[in-house]
């Protein structure tokens, strides 16, 4: 059966929608993160899922576009090996996490999901290209499964899009030679998902654990 993702804010088509200007300092930042979460606090604040993700949205958008520094330096270094991966806020009620996220040039990630988890990203500095696919058959748990690709995207700084499980299947890779910043808000602390390697006849799923970059 096919099931048909929304990536809700990413323009482009079905699976993606990224509506949308960032720049960067360090007290300056660290009130600005503060600010962030306690409107974060308030966002999460509602049982509705999509309502929850339609603020977190708007919000991450609102604080990228003002051009006022947000990230601290220390969140803005590369890895040359991977993404580099790292923790900005806890929630001490467990209710989100905020985790920025630096891209060097041909850097991504494969197909994965989020665990089951809604997610809102949201891109600070740069470009990123954003893939969706649907799910089309196949078993997750038993084996093999196949994937149509649905639409790719670029979005740039101030861009933002959701996603909300079932419809959570995507990649994400740099569009830029430099570095690209991205801020991405999950329900909980996303400490694992599930990537999908390419086999014979489809693609097979596998767990990652998680961490962060020092």
């Amino acid at each position: 059966m096919t099931r048909s993702r929304t990536f809700a804010g990413f323009r482009g088509g079905r699976g993606l929608v990224y509506n949308g200007a960032g720049s960067m300092g360090h007290e300056t930042a660290t009130g600005r993160t503060d600010e962030l979460v306690r409107r974060l606090d308030e966002a999460v604040d509602t049982d509705c899922v999509h309502g929850r993700c339609d603020k977190v949205k708007a919000i991450l958008e609102d604080v990228f576009r003002s051009g006022e520094p947000f990230l601290a330096p220390e969140f803005l270094e590369p890895d040359p090996e991977r993404y580099a991966r790292r923790l900005v806020h806890r929630d001490p009620a467990g209710r989100y996490s905020v985790v920025a996220m630096v891209w060097g040039k041909g850097q991504g990630t494969a197909i994965h999901d989020h665990a089951g988890q809604w997610c809102v990203e949201c891109v600070y500095s740069g470009t990123i290209s954003v893939t969706s696919y649907d799910l089309v058959s196949g078993d997750e748990e038993a084996g093999v499964v196949q994937f149509r690709q649905e639409k790719t995207v670029l979005a740039g700084v101030g861009e933002a899009g959701a996603l909300i499980p079932p419809f959570e299947y995507h990649t994400i890779a740099n569009a830029l030679d430099g570095p690209t910043v991205t801020v991405h808000v999950y329900g909980e602390e996303l400490t694992w998902c599930h990537v999908f390697q390419p086999v014979e006849g489809g693609y097979e799923r596998v767990r990652r654990e998680l961490s962060y970059t020092p």
